[in-house]
């Protein structure tokens, strides 16, 4: 059976972040992920977990200045040491929360060279899966599609499999969202991303969904949801898969999706 996980920085927006913790499991879930938890102290997130028996899978290393537009810094040669800071402060977290995955956002490279980009990604991704791996934590990287984040230097789920090849790590391991693969290279009868998933299958720990156009839950697009989970499902799938969509209407609202999968 699939499992699924909340990922309370889209879901259940109605209420504020630390009570949306309580709403997931009200709503049925077991695990949630939500991408960057470095503005609460670490009691008040360990305790909401608790309170609700909720398990904690995944978080993103800090993306630099979000505000700003930034959506990472891992690809950007002068960022070097404030990477590394960001691996030691998401390994903090991580131990204190009890989470065993943490994804990097390779973010854009304005005005750096490609192979430049490529080799200081590559540097810090092994820096990162040594530092988190000595912990026995994964480290997960995830190609986004450049439409919702222009320039973003991680793009393609082939090119994620160059990256880690070179990086050459058996702690690098690829988050692969369904929707960004989908916008970047899918078809909606699920075949183009069937394929994709499959070459990348040995590497996959984690998976999230949302559908397409307009990243709202499954079944509100053009993505072939039923016939990719069942696959994924078939194949022995027993990692989480992460819902990362904005809820078309309220969020319970747009539960019915997962009736057929849990």
């Amino acid at each position: 059976m699939l499992k699924f996980s909340a990922n309370l920085g889209m879901l259940f927006g109605e209420v504020d972040f630390l009570d949306r913790f309580a709403a997931a499991r009200h709503a049925g879930f077991s695990g949630v992920e939500y991408p960057f938890p470095y503005t609460y102290e670490v009691e008040r997130l360990r305790d909401r977990l608790a309170a609700h028996e909720l398990e904690q899978v995944l978080i993103n290393l800090p993306p630099g200045n979000w505000d700003l537009g930034e959506r990472g810094i891992a690809c950007q040669p002068d960022r070097r040491a404030e990477f590394q800071d960001g691996v030691a402060q998401g390994l903090a977290y991580a131990r204190a929360l009890g989470y065993a995955q943490i994804n990097c956002l390779a973010g854009a490279a304005p005005g750096i060279a490609p192979e430049l980009a490529f080799q200081t990604l590559v540097d810090n991704l092994q820096f990162a899966a040594r530092e988190l791996g000595a912990a026995g934590i994964r480290l997960l990287m995830e190609p986004i599609n450049t439409r919702d984040m222009p320039g973003f230097f991680l793009c393609r789920s082939d090119q994620a499999l160059a990256v880690w090849e070179a990086v050459g790590s058996p702690n690098l391991w690829i988050q692969y969202d369904i929707y960004h693969m989908q916008v970047m290279q899918g078809r909606g009868d699920g075949s183009d991303l069937a394929q994709s998933i499959d070459k990348c299958w040995d590497r996959i720990a984690h998976f999230q969904v949302a559908d397409n156009p307009g990243r709202h839950e499954p079944g509100t697009g053009e993505i072939a949801y039923p016939f990719l989970l069942r696959r994924i499902e078939q194949r022995g799938y027993t990692g989480w898969i992460g819902c990362e969509y904005k809820p078309l209407a309220s969020t319970v609202a747009g539960l019915g999706w997962l009736d057929d999968f849990r």
